[in-house]
Order: structure tokens, then sequence, then C-alpha cells
């Protein structure tokens, strides 16, 4: 009889793979939903992609530290570093990008961008040609290049939208994460966008995205489960005698005569 066990422990395990390939359908269903989702003026102007397996989700999780340590404000270390903890415990994550808001403003004058009527506000901080804003310089010196078209950056606020609804809508656990969608653009991800957000999603019995102690980067369960491990080689250690000859829970004669 074929069977399919599934189990969420140990991490990438049989079982475990196996529920990650149920969240791996459902990561797919949340790409459908973001791409169909409420556009300006119905031109499509997003962009998605799956991360999906050990060594990938953990490149992102590495980028998201070094994030923390060298690029973004103090306040945001943390966060940073706790979110990279929830990226390796996620089974796979969906990236969603706008790829208009810094290439191609809607040119409607709303002023959102800075309240110019004439979208002159942007204009007149790129390299452009009868309105086609070069872009071919990819360097930054912020974490998000600008300035970007506002009405069209809003748009990715109904494409995650979109997707999280299908995550929850499967019983899946989802969070969405500035910190992943922007180490994710830097390794090339959703790479034709320059504003990116990365949704974690899992299947787990419980959340992995809630319920954070302190210092998550240290003490969450995959730190301490090492730390139990080295613990217990070392404490074998201890007795330090030969089992095949001497057993320390054995009483000898004379102590069972003495109790006697």
């Amino acid at each position: 009889m074929a069977r399919i066990h599934i189990d969420e422990f140990p991490p990438y395990s049989p079982s475990d793979q196996a529920k990650k390939e149920n969240v791996l359908v459902v990561a797919k269903l949340m790409v459908n939903a973001a791409l169909t989702a409420p556009l300006t003026g119905g031109v499509p102007g997003h962009e998605a992609e799956i991360v999906y397996g050990q060594k990938e989700i953990e490149q992102v999780a590495r980028e998201m530290e070094r994030l923390a340590h060298k690029e973004v404000p103090k306040r945001l270390k943390k966060p940073f570093l706790y979110e990279a903890v929830m990226a390796r415990e996620s089974d796979a994550i969906v990236f969603l990008g706008n790829k208009r808001a810094h290439e191609t403003p809607m040119d409607v004058g709303c002023g959102l961008c800075g309240g110019e009527p004439d979208c002159s506000f942007v204009y007149n901080r790129v390299n452009h040609f009868n309105g086609l804003i070069d872009a071919t310089d990819r360097s930054r010196e912020t974490a998000i290049k600008g300035p970007v078209c506002v009405i069209r950056a809003h748009d990715l606020g109904y494409v995650i939208g979109s997707a999280m609804w299908i995550a929850g809508n499967h019983f899946v656990d989802a969070k969405s994460c500035y910190s992943v969608g922007l180490a994710g653009r830097n390794l090339d991800i959703c790479m034709n966008s320059e504003i990116v957000v990365g949704i974690l999603i899992a299947a787990a019995s419980k959340n992995p995205y809630a319920d954070i102690p302190p210092n998550y980067h240290l003490t969450n369960m995959a730190k301490q489960i090492d730390a139990v491990r080295k613990i217990t080689t070392i404490t074998r250690q201890i007795p330090n005698h030969p089992y095949h000859t001497f057993d320390p829970e054995k009483k000898t004669e004379a102590g069972k005569k003495k109790e006697e």
C-alpha cells in the first residue's frame, strides 16, 4: 500500500518534506491570487518568486542577518535577526515585487509621491527622456531607491493582501516581512522590482511567527536542541566507566550485606 507520512519534526526528514510539499501547493495558489489582485489601471506590474528548500531559505536568512549587522538602523537589528530565525522555520517563502513603482509612474498627477500635481516630484529626481525613466543605474544609497510612484507602490498592498487571504483560507501560517523582501531583492529575487516583500509560510502545530521570546536569534528551538545535544555529549564522559564490566547502578555484594 502506498503511503505518505506527514509530520513536522525533525526538520527536512521525509515526513517533514511531505508537509512542505503541501505548503508549496498553497504558495503557488498565493501567487495566482497576487497576480490577479486589483491593480491601478489594470496594468500588470508585479512579479513573484517562490523560494523553497533548505539551502535556498538559509541563503535568505543569512542575508537578513548581514543586513541586521551591517546596514539597517539599530532599532531594526533585532527584528531582522528574529525574522531570520522565522525564515529558517518556514516551509517556503513567497516573494512579491512591484516592478513599476520606480520605473513607470502612473502619471495621473495624484500628488501621493510628494504633493506635486504633475508627477514632477519623481521626474525631477531621475534621469529620463520624454517620460521614459532611465533605471540602468542600479546602485543604491538607501534600502529602497527612490523616488517611487506611490500609487504604484500602493498596488503592492492589494497583491500582498490577496496572497495572505489564500494562506489563511488554506490554514497555512503566514507573515509578510519587509526584512525578508529586502534580503531577497539583494539576492536577485524579483530582480526587476525595487520594492519587494517576502511572505513566510509554514504549516505547524504552533505558529512559528507569534509568541516570540527575547533574544530569539539565540533562544529559538534549533539553538536549544543543539545546546541539549552538546550537554548530553559532555555528561556522557563524566562517569568514565567501562559499561561491559561495571554498572554503577548495580549494588555490590558488600553493599547489599551492609544494608541487611
